[in-house]
């Protein structure tokens, strides 16, 4: 007849799990003498650091392989994104309403749009884009020849945005009914072609002498500038009419191709700025949208591709 195994107790089984751990009379550490937890110690450490070592051989080589002027993060979209500031954007339209009789709200929009032309002072863009580039031609730059091993930049002064540029009317007209919005056409990679391969973002943040990657040659078909052009969807009793700033709207062509941020450090953006002259209700709904023959704007599912629709309203 078998025997019962005597139950243990928990001084017991501390006991037997301290001399697992320490067990004196073999002199053991945890079942495996010292000289053998040396030798099993050294090999893990053998083995992770030739791990490693090749991982990190593998990512040198394939880092080095990559174009530094290439950007890291790309898209398939078809044409760039259109943006529009002040950019005061809700969860479904974007809308740029202000109140002509609060001076707290005309006052945040021109804030915005003091803050976005900073990049743009007149004064800053001589320091950073001295370079006298030619008007009306692509300003094609095969070689470095910038210093530190860069790429020169066209200046785009803030000045060139007349009365939308908020040297002489620092409100940029919110405090009326005639205010001034600006478009920014996102920047973009391809090749020279007439069809867009990469798009790089749709949202981009412009701070002082700084940029995203581009390269990109706009074509209308014409062999001029491309331009933006704006159209009231809604509202058009409520608008008698609008100015562009540049004349006629046009991004001209010195400021493309862009060749990204390591080769153009200071590059800006060229952009456009619309004053509209608000009547009746001033309110209305605004299409711009970008005019070249390379560039799209009809896409469902990309509001901002090639265009940009906004509500403008002004409140007394």
């Amino acid at each position: 007849m078998a025997t019962l195994k005597e139950k243990r107790t928990c001084g017991q089984r501390c006991q037997d799990f301290g001399h697992f751990v320490w067990n004196s009379d073999e002199g053991k550490i945890m079942g495996r003498t010292p000289e053998r937890w040396v030798y099993i110690s050294l090999y893990y450490a053998a083995f992770y650091v030739v791990m490693t070592s090749l991982f990190s051989l593998a990512i040198y080589v394939l880092m080095y392989t990559l174009d530094p002027y290439t950007p890291d993060y790309q898209d398939r979209l078809k044409s760039p994104g259109v943006m529009v500031w002040p950019d005061t954007y809700n969860d479904e339209v974007l809308e740029i309403n202000y109140n002509m009789s609060d001076k707290k709200d005309w006052m945040k929009m021109s804030k915005i749009l003091q803050d976005f032309l900073i990049p743009y002072n007149d004064t800053k863009q001589s320091q950073c884009n001295h370079y006298n580039c030619t008007t009306g031609k692509y300003f094609f730059q095969h070689k470095f020849n910038a210093p530190k091993h860069t790429k020169w930049s066209c200046p785009f002064y803030q000045s060139t945005l007349g009365s939308c540029s908020g040297l002489d009317d620092h409100t940029f007209g919110y405090n009326t009914s005639q205010p001034c919005v600006i478009i920014k056409m996102n920047r973009v990679r391809q090749g020279y072609g007439r069809t867009i391969q990469r798009l790089i973002g749709r949202f981009e943040v412009i701070a002082h002498c700084s940029s995203q990657i581009i390269n990109f040659l706009p074509n209308n078909g014409t062999g001029s500038a491309p331009y933006v052009n704006c159209t009231i969807l809604e509202g058009e009793d409520n608008v008698r009419g609008y100015t562009y700033y540049p004349v006629n709207g046009s991004l001209d062509l010195s400021y493309f191709p862009y060749y990204g941020k390591l080769a153009q450090p200071t590059y800006v953006n060229p952009l456009v700025a619309v004053k509209f002259d608000l009547v009746n209700q001033r309110h209305a709904v605004i299409q711009c949208r970008l005019m070249a023959n390379n560039i799209a704007y009809q896409n469902f599912y990309d509001p901002y591709e090639g265009k940009v629709i906004f509500h403008l309203k002004a409140f007394s």
